[in-house]
């Protein structure tokens, strides 16, 4: 039986170091293909494993289907089996986020914990070559830098993809070589999602001008990553020259920035890989410094960012941080604090369509006085809890639905240019802004946790 696979994939784990003598691996299954291949490829190496399967119960039986694979495939090669349900569903609607991010942040939680109790040192998941491309194509229509464009890293921290050398369709034949059994995600064949309809639409599209596309792109990926290494190399250098910490509070005096560098790219790098700034609010650091502003403050998710004099400084947001950002018409995505709300205009027709939870506002438009402020919640803001005649004091409203003092303390309200409560940020909207039969223009606000 030809074996070139497993050959490629052992010479690619020593050619990058992922395993050394002694490691002991916990693999990532899902039932899928790429996942089942993985645990294949790792029983006939015979090295010291576990698997670990999450069953993120949104399928059905599908769901439970799939953790008996491989329940049964671990005893079968004789190896520890994990198994872990989540209630998904439940925990998107406590945190706001979306299934991927809620799944993800579920699931590395738990790897984390199981490498902790049991002494696993490496994790390893079953990304392929596809997967690096699609996510290629997924950053470049988001709007990202170089790094975007890299694809999925081979390691991070103690996370390593052993996979990344092969593409789809070497797994799929490999797997049926080997009479390996997998099952089929139905929600893969869901143009619902992007990543499907980068894999479904675009993809073979772009085959039929290029049949050698995969490699084409693999090669575009791997010097696209060696130029932000060497980019990387540059920004470290730079980054000792122009940054000073006093205590947790770091400045960037930004004239130092060696003259021939662009300004604004130094310090997109500069600000989103230490403290994870995103583009957008890193365009408007960017363009208070032109203007020689001073004073308004950007956020990520645990920093804070703003201007003076020609420097930037950052330092941990503050319990006592209102996190305050503007919010003006054309606004598209506002970061503050540990969330980012996405703001739409949606036509009134399509309303009655829309899935709607307490992490949705849909709020008449023409109600309201621009623009508006998204900040933290202080003592003496009230508002009109949707479906109450009467207003409510913020801190009463929490009180009464048991918010622990942790989740007050982060708790935001969108205000509009009057001075009026329209959301209490993922709980309720305000009465006076609800939509109406006689409503003409609907604002469409999801928070969502980062």
């Amino acid at each position: 039986m030809d074996n070139t696979l497993f050959k490629r994939f052992r010479r690619y784990v020593d050619e990058h170091d992922l395993v050394a003598p002694g490691d002991r691996i916990l693999l990532a299954v899902s039932g899928g293909v790429d996942s089942m291949a993985m645990l294949a490829l790792f029983a006939e190496w015979g090295c010291d494993f576990a698997v670990a399967h999450c069953n993120f119960q949104l399928r059905g039986a599908e769901s439970d289907e799939d953790e008996e694979l491989v329940r049964t495939e671990a005893a079968r090669y004789g190896v520890p089996f994990y198994n872990v349900r989540f209630d998904t569903e439940g925990e998107m609607e406590r945190t706001g986020e979306s299934v991927q991010v809620a799944a993800r942040r579920l699931r590395y939680a738990w790897f984390d914990q199981l490498c902790r109790e049991h002494g696993y040192n490496v994790i390893s998941v079953a990304h392929h070559a596809d997967d690096s491309i699609e996510t290629f194509f997924i950053n470049l229509f988001r709007g990202t830098g170089l790094k975007g464009l890299t694809g999925i890293s081979i390691v991070n921290g103690r996370v390593i993809r052993p996979l990344l050398f092969a593409t789809r369709r070497e797994i799929l034949d490999y797997a049926a070589a080997r009479k390996i059994p997998f099952r089929e995600d139905s929600s893969n064949r869901s143009t619902k999602y992007l990543r499907n309809k980068i894999r479904l639409g675009l993809v073979p599209r772009l085959k039929e001008i290029n049949p050698r596309f995969t490699e084409t792109m693999r090669r575009n990926v791997d010097r696209l990553t060696q130029t932000q290494g060497f980019i990387d190399a540059a920004i470290s250098t730079i980054r000792r020259d122009v940054q000073t910490a006093d205590g947790e509070r770091v400045t960037i005096e930004v004239g130092r920035i060696p003259e021939g560098f662009p300004v604004g790219f130094v310090v997109y790098e500069l600000l989103s890989s230490e403290w994870g700034f995103k583009g957008d609010v890193i365009d408007g650091i960017v363009h208070s410094l032109e203007r020689g502003a001073t004073g308004r403050r950007f956020y990520s998710r645990d920093h804070v960012a703003f201007t003076d004099r020609g420097r930037i400084v950052v330092e941990p947001i503050g319990d006592d941080d209102p996190c305050e950002v503007a919010v003006e018409g054309g606004s598209k995505r506002i970061y503050a604090g540990n969330a980012v709300y996405h703001l739409s205009h949606v036509d009134i027709d399509a309303v009655e369509t829309l899935a709607v939870s307490e992490n949705t506002a849909l709020i008449d438009a023409d109600c309201l006085t621009w623009p508006l402020v998204l900040r933290r919640w202080r003592e003496g803001d009230r508002f009109v809890p949707l479906g109450m005649q009467g207003s409510k004091k913020v801190s009463d409203y929490l009180t009464d639905r048991k918010v622990s003092l942790p989740e007050k303390a982060r708790q935001f309200v969108l205000v509009d240019g009057s001075g009026e409560v329209v959301w209490l940020a993922g709980r309720r909207p305000d009465e006076r802004f609800k939509v109406t039969p006689e409503t003409e223009n609907v604002l469409k606000i999801t928070g969502e946790v980062v």
